[in-house]
């Protein structure tokens, strides 16, 4: 927990003592509460539920399903409602299945990919190396960050992450159009087995393949 709670007055009287013989510590920033929960994170397993406002914060879509990561850039996004469509990387390979329409869009992962969410909670190294991070402060019981691309040509502006008790609970994503992705993360594990297969994927017969994973 990043703010602790006082649930007693001799706690009070302990911490009062302790700050007239040791130094406080500063309080932790947007930049280190991100990196700590990015480094011990290997793997992730949770559901989410998605909604995406357009320019004047009017709901246009919204979707559930589930998530799997694992580090170094595999992961996979079962979308289940309205409609079915998978997302998953092997980290090399992209690919985009839709269900519904009974095609595939296959892209080479590092390009599809670099300084986007997906990278951030999948990938390696430090948030800062690829998002300027700073402090959007506390609301809704949350404590937010806010990340911003160093790269100019990505397909969205900004991200906002929501931490509770050390946890990643909200995700925001705002792109150039104005376009806001909301995604709230439930029944969330951190570092569970998962099975390599689950992030392979073979298109099924009789879709469309649309690109390739050596296309740019």
């Amino acid at each position: 927990m990043f703010i602790p709670t006082v649930r007693a007055a001799s706690v009070l009287a302990a911490l009062a003592c302790l700050a007239t013989t040791a130094q406080a510590q500063p309080p932790e920033s947007a930049a280190e509460r991100v990196d700590r929960y990015l480094s011990r994170l290997t793997t992730l397993r949770a559901g989410f539920e998605q909604e995406v406002l357009d320019a004047t914060g009017a709901v246009r879509e919204e979707a559930a399903g589930t998530l799997a990561i694992a580090k170094p850039g595999r992961f996979r996004w079962d979308y289940r409602k309205p409609s079915e469509q998978l997302l998953v990387s092997d980290g090399r390979t992209l690919w985009l299945y839709d269900a519904e329409l009974e095609q595939v869009t296959v892209r080479k992962a590092d390009q599809a990919l670099s300084a986007t969410p997906a990278s951030l909670l999948s990938g390696q190294g430090r948030a800062s190396e690829s998002f300027e991070v700073a402090d959007a402060g506390r609301a809704e019981g949350f404590e937010w960050a806010l990340l911003t691309p160093r790269l100019g040509d990505t397909d969205f502006r900004a991200v906002r992450l929501g931490f509770r008790n050390g946890g990643l609970e909200r995700m925001e994503l705002v792109d150039r159009l104005g376009q806001t992705t909301r995604i709230r993360f439930t029944d969330v594990e951190i570092n569970p087995a998962l099975a390599d297969g689950l992030f392979d994927f073979k298109p099924p017969p009789g879709v469309d393949v649309v690109g390739s994973a050596g296309a740019p």
